[in-house]
């Protein structure tokens, strides 16, 4: 039986539902749609937008309310997450210049992987992923990366935040993923687009994937099997920094 809870506080329970429905929203929401969702009247909601719209958590887009990057800005300033960023972005400049390609970042939020940084292709050719870009732990090869390299109580409780039954062929793939030591797949978002894929471990676990969405062609300097090496390599440099430790 489920104890009661022993304090409350309405109007803040409101207000994280309110950010919480925008989160997961694929479109701008207006006070109708928020309304309807939390099953709320829109006098109950209209007070709580307005504090949110001006302490610059939300923001009024294309009729609608959208979150705005300021819960993301928060979390930043976190020391691991600081950390994790400081540390990672030469490595990342380096092999973005080494590759000709972009990479990016990423660490898992809640069902969800997001990007917390990113080097852009230092020339013509790439395709940068923006910083707070998001999708499902289980869709994408930065996601799928990031469930692999965890216990297996973690990667449970991250596959259910993502809403989805427990699958087997999931979980053969990420198995495959942790005997391979990295992945790499075609994009799904983005036809001829591959993405490549890297755990940044820190005691035994991933704490971010480094990934790069390599492009292929005749313009490419490395191919993609190249590029997975380096990937990799530059990878363990961050996880064995992240850890104090350096390389043989």
């Amino acid at each position: 039986m489920t104890e009661p809870r022993k304090y409350r506080a309405p109007a803040l329970q409101k207000g994280l539902e309110i950010l919480e429905t925008l989160a997961h929203a694929a479109r701008p929401m207006s006070m109708s749609d928020i309304s309807a969702a939390l099953d709320r009247s829109r006098n109950e909601i209209f007070r709580m937008l307005q504090v949110l719209e001006d302490m610059g958590y939300i923001a009024r887009h294309a009729g609608g309310y959208v979150l705005t990057n300021r819960l993301f800005a928060l979390g930043m300033q976190q020391p691991p997450v600081r950390d994790l960023v400081t540390l990672a972005l030469p490595r990342m400049n380096e092999l973005a210049d080494a590759l000709d390609q972009s990479c990016h970042l990423a660490v898992a939020s809640g069902g969800e992987m997001v990007v917390i940084a990113r080097v852009e292709s230092p020339g013509l050719l790439g395709f940068a992923v923006r910083v707070g870009y998001r999708r499902p732990l289980h869709v994408s090869a930065s996601g799928r990366v990031l469930m692999a390299f965890q216990p297996d109580r973690v990667r449970e409780r991250m596959l259910a935040d993502t809403g989805e039954a427990a699958d087997d062929d999931l979980a053969r793939t990420l198995a495959e993923i942790r005997r391979a030591g990295c992945l790499a797949m075609d994009s799904v978002a983005i036809t001829g687009v591959r993405d490549l894929s890297a755990p940044v471990l820190a005691h035994g676990a991933a704490s971010a994937a480094l990934t790069v969405p390599f492009v292929g062609g005749a313009s490419a300097r490395l191919s993609a099997e190249e590029a997975l090496v380096l990937l990799r390599r530059t990878a363990d440099r961050i996880s064995h920094e992240l850890e104090g430790t350096r390389l043989a």
